[in-house]
């Protein structure tokens, strides 16, 4: 496949533009580990080196990252859910959790309007996915 191909989806991260370096990378790896999960014909076929030495499958196309303010976020998170994307979402509460159940707990515990959107995760056909994400940046 050529690195020109485009593809009739998009996988795409929004992060909120006040994070910290670390935390960036985190939410990112967070919230496409939830997409793989969901939707398996995202993920490729395992990888193998010269050596015969195997790796795990990855996705089958890039992931785009942007960035925006909490508001553009709440925005993308409105419009997601209003055009059921299938999304992952990272809360605020999460960076002081210890373990996936309190994870789950801290997001249950918070009304979807209320929540405090660190990153959210989506994937869909480009257009849809390209206006759920009106108002962000590519990250930097």
């Amino acid at each position: 496949m050529s690195t020109s191909t485009r593809f009739d989806t998009k996988i795409a991260v929004l992060l909120r533009e006040d994070l910290e370096p670390w935390q960036r990378l985190n939410v990112t790896a967070f919230l496409v580990s939830g997409l793989g999960t969901r939707i398996p014909e995202l993920i490729g076929e395992p990888y193998e080196d010269a050596d015969g030495v195997g790796y795990l499958p990855m996705f089958r196309q890039p992931v785009l990252v942007f960035q925006g303010t909490k508001e553009v976020l709440k925005a993308a998170h409105e419009r997601a859910l209003a055009r059921a994307l299938p999304r992952a979402v990272f809360t605020s509460d999460l960076f002081a959790t210890g373990h996936d159940e309190a994870n789950r707990a801290a997001v249950r515990a918070v009304r979807t309007t209320d929540l405090d959107l660190a990153g959210l995760a989506v994937h869909g056909p480009r257009n849809a996915v390209d206006k759920a994400l009106k108002g962000a940046r590519m990250h930097p």
